[in-house]
């Protein structure tokens, strides 16, 4: 079968300052996407609280989140993370230095815990219990899912390159934001390194046709149709 694809939820950012908005004015999460293969059915970034997104999950699909077999995070942003109990039985995948640079970071808090409160302590003990669930993704998942490296959100943020015989799709994660970021050629203010993100948001661009933001809907990518 041809590699397919479902939007489960839209996501939203807490705050776009591109609407002037300059505080946290709604709950932040990740649009959640579904890839389906011959033998795998892969959720990237499963952001909505487990109750929620079952329920999403049932609506799009007609299936429980038990059928799904991976999960895969564009990032490693707690935003990105969410529901490790729902779906403890599937695999969970990010690139391999996104890995390696949440876990050092979140060791390091760990060995300076003078610093933290307690309830930061039991936060940063969480979140190591849960990376320490994350594999390194495979170059391929499937012969049209490929690994597709966007650095630059943080240091080693990837996205999902999907290759069907009519269409390039990216499933972008935060290298595109939203639609109205994309528009404008703009990136996340946040970003690690803003000018890499630059150049992986020109990258995104230049291959995709249909591009799923972080925290949008999909849409066509503006070089197919300006």
């Amino acid at each position: 079968m041809a590699v397919e694809y479902t939007i489960i939820s839209i996501g939203t950012l807490s705050h776009n300052s591109l609407w002037g908005e300059g505080a946290p004015v709604r709950t932040s999460h990740a649009t959640t996407t579904l890839i389906r293969t011959l033998k795998k059915l892969i959720l990237v970034d499963p952001s909505l609280p487990s109750p929620a997104l079952e329920a999403r999950f049932f609506e799009r699909t007609g299936k429980t989140l038990a059928a799904v077999t991976d999960v895969f995070c564009t990032t490693l942003r707690p935003v990105h993370r969410r529901n490790a109990g729902a779906l403890a039985h599937a695999n969970w995948w990010a690139s391999e230095l996104e890995i390696e640079h949440f876990r050092g970071a979140v060791e390091s808090l760990l060995d300076s815990a003078e610093r933290l409160q307690g309830d930061d302590i039991k936060t940063a003990q969480a979140d190591l219990k849960v990376l320490q669930r994350f594999k390194p993704a495979p170059e391929k998942f499937d012969e049209q899912v490929s690994l597709y490296p966007l650095p630059g959100p943080t240091l080693g943020h990837c996205g999902l390159l999907l290759t069907p015989a009519a269409s390039t799709i990216v499933i972008a994660g935060d290298a595109a934001l939203t639609a109205e970021h994309l528009l404008r050629g703009q990136v996340w203010e946040g970003c690690h390194d803003t000018e890499q993100a630059m150049e992986s948001l020109k990258d995104l661009l230049e291959i995709a046709d249909v591009i799923v933001p972080g925290h949008d809907n999909l849409m066509l990518s503006p070089q197919r149709y300006l």
